[in-house]
């Protein structure tokens, strides 16, 4: 197996028999139809995040976005949402609300899906935001602790999970949703509408 950088950023890696094998970002993860989380992409996951189809990137991190990267997400027509959350690691420092719901709101618009959510380690600040979203979709605490617990392991933080506790929903519930069931496809014509959110 070697891996295949004739342009120096192809993501995949060319097998024996010339199949290529395409190299998925650290903790990845599909989130719900059309939205998918994951740890930093480098260039060894560009070939893969190119077949996800990708129009938008929602960037939970301060630090400015690499150049390998922005080019790639120019070559390739996708949108760049950048929220930058400083990583906290003090038990009574919260997470920026406002920043949250912002982000919450570029995820929830489905003309910035497909969508990849993703901070440096696809921990903290993805596990935050993936978990008011659960919210939204009426999930119960335990099984967004659950997911939060699967992806930041050993680095669990309880003010991560009080954050998520804590936070309201009631000034999201006038956006659209749109969930599985919807069976949505892009640049395909798709036979079931988008769900509304009503609480």
């Amino acid at each position: 197996m070697e891996i295949n950088n004739l342009d120096g950023q192809s993501g995949e890696v060319e097998r024996e028999y010339g199949e290529r094998v395409l190299v998925p970002p650290l903790n990845f993860a599909m989130v719900d139809v059309g939205i998918f989380r994951s740890a930093f992409p480098d260039s060894a996951n560009f070939g893969f995040l190119q077949s996800l189809g990708l129009r938008s990137i929602i960037y939970l991190c301060p630090e400015p976005y690499p150049e390998a990267n922005k080019e790639f997400l120019k070559a390739n027509g996708i949108m760049l949402f950048q929220f930058g959350i400083e990583m906290c690691k003090e038990p009574f420092v919260n997470i920026p609300d406002e920043a949250i719901r912002e982000a919450l709101k570029a995820v929830l618009d489905v003309e910035n899906h497909p969508l990849l959510i993703h901070c440096k380690r696809g921990k903290h600040r993805t596990g935050c935001l993936v978990g008011c979203f659960r919210k939204l979709q009426r999930w119960c605490l335990s099984s967004i602790f659950d997911e939060y617990q699967r992806f930041a392991a050993a680095k669990a933080r309880l003010s991560d999970q009080r954050f998520v506790e804590l936070f309201d929903i009631s000034s999201l519930k006038h956006l659209p949703l749109s969930f599985s069931c919807s069976r949505r496809s892009y640049g395909r014509q798709s036979t079931v509408g988008q769900y509304s959110l009503t609480c």
